[in-house]
């Protein structure tokens, strides 16, 4: 858990220091304001699926203890992270060069996509274990319910 906490907090602080590059990098080359620029989505994507999805994985681990299975959560966590550092990289690295008036190419959208590919593959991962983790959770509550409905009647 201490890692999913300190991956959020970190994420947090590159995702507002994102936005503060953003909005510093544009004034300084006199990029039109309201011109898009993809440095605004890298600022996004960092706090959405950084700082507020690994929160959310974080409260879903304490409820359902979703590391159980290491293998998976291992995967999903290494899988998940490295798709979003390379996806805000590219982010960052062509709405640099909008701003700076440059070209990009097509390396820069494949190397993002395989970023969206491999967050894909880190949620579809989570989602496994996730599941996992539900039924492990569901299986001892039945049981617990079923120790105690027996109980129940003696008792009395």
């Amino acid at each position: 858990m201490k890692k999913l906490l300190n991956a959020s907090f970190i994420y947090m602080l590159v995702g507002v220091a994102s936005g503060l590059f953003y909005r510093e990098f544009t004034k300084l080359n006199d990029f039109p304001e309201g011109q898009f620029t993809q440095l605004g989505l890298a600022h996004t994507h960092l706090l959405t699926l950084g700082f507020i999805v690994l929160l959310i994985v974080l409260a879903l681990e304490k409820v359902f203890a979703i590391s159980a299975s290491r293998k998976l959560f291992a995967w999903f966590f290494w899988l998940y992270n490295a798709g979003v550092v390379l996806t805000s990289a590219m982010l960052i690295w062509h709405g640099s060069l909008t701003v700076l008036g440059e070209e990009s190419s097509k390396m820069i959208s494949g190397i993002a996509g395989l970023g969206h590919m491999l967050i894909t593959a880190g949620m579809i991962v989570f989602f496994v274990a996730l599941r996992r983790a539900v039924g492990r959770s569901a299986a001892g509550q039945s049981a617990d319910a079923t120790v105690e409905h027996t109980i129940a009647p003696i008792a009395r």
